[in-house]
């Protein structure tokens, strides 16, 4: 229909061989600080035909797509982030594949009733092997959170960009997911510094955070 399409790919990139000649797609970004460079840099891939409409204004830099003095050592320590990762990047998407697995079937063991959201089935071809999203019923993400902060586990109960936000993940809404639902969600993300040490530590302390989060719901909806 002549619609330009767009992919956030900031989580792919790193963990999935990226091909965006052969991806059908207009437009992609990736980020350089997902891939262990600096934070404040990254890349928007436009296919040529495409006439992005500019934000800012000024110099013409960056094909008069971005205005602005050019960061030259992001852009440098961008390219050398991207460098490193994509030499090592099947070993690594395969061991972060492993702790990923670990640590879904550690937290069904633990919670017979949490539900793994996605497709249910391993594999780069079907899910990102570095993020386990997971619906706990009966208890508040933002509950769990903060028990398992104060245990020094950060996990999230939405995407980075949607940090604070206090409405339940519209994309679980979309998937039709109920609003106690998504809020019951918690986004586990694993990555180049991940160990099975991590892993085991938030299994070890999620059946205590699980009953006291599932037991605060409770008392509030009689409440």
């Amino acid at each position: 229909h002549g619609i330009p399409v767009h992919s956030d790919a900031v989580q792919a990139a790193g963990y999935l061989p990226l091909d965006f000649a052969a991806s059908g797609l207009d437009a992609m970004t990736v980020t350089a600080h997902k891939l262990g460079g600096p934070v404040g840099v990254g890349a928007l891939v436009v296919r040529r035909e495409i006439e992005p409409t500019p934000l800012l204004h000024g110099g013409g830099q960056e094909r008069d797509v971005r205005s602005g003095t050019i960061g030259v050592a992001l852009i440098a320590s961008f390219a050398a982030a991207v460098e490193v990762t994509v030499a090592g990047q099947a070993e690594s998407s395969a061991r972060i594949e492993r702790l990923r697995q670990r640590l879904v079937e550690g937290v069904l063991q633990v919670v017979p009733d949490a539900i793994v959201n996605g497709d249910p089935v391993p594999g780069p071809e079907h899910r990102l092997p570095n993020i386990a999203h997971v619906t706990f019923p009966g208890c508040e993400g933002d509950a769990m959170l903060m028990l398992l902060d104060a245990q020094g586990i950060e996990v999230s109960t939405g995407s980075a960009c949607a940090a604070g936000v206090p409405q339940p993940s519209h994309v679980l809404l979309a998937m039709g997911y109920d609003d106690v639902a998504a809020r019951g969600s918690l986004r586990f993300s694993l990555g180049h510094t991940s160990t099975e040490a991590d892993v085991d530590a938030l299994l070890a302390a999620l059946p205590a955070v699980h009953e006291r989060a599932r037991a605060a719901s409770l008392v509030r909806a009689r409440a």
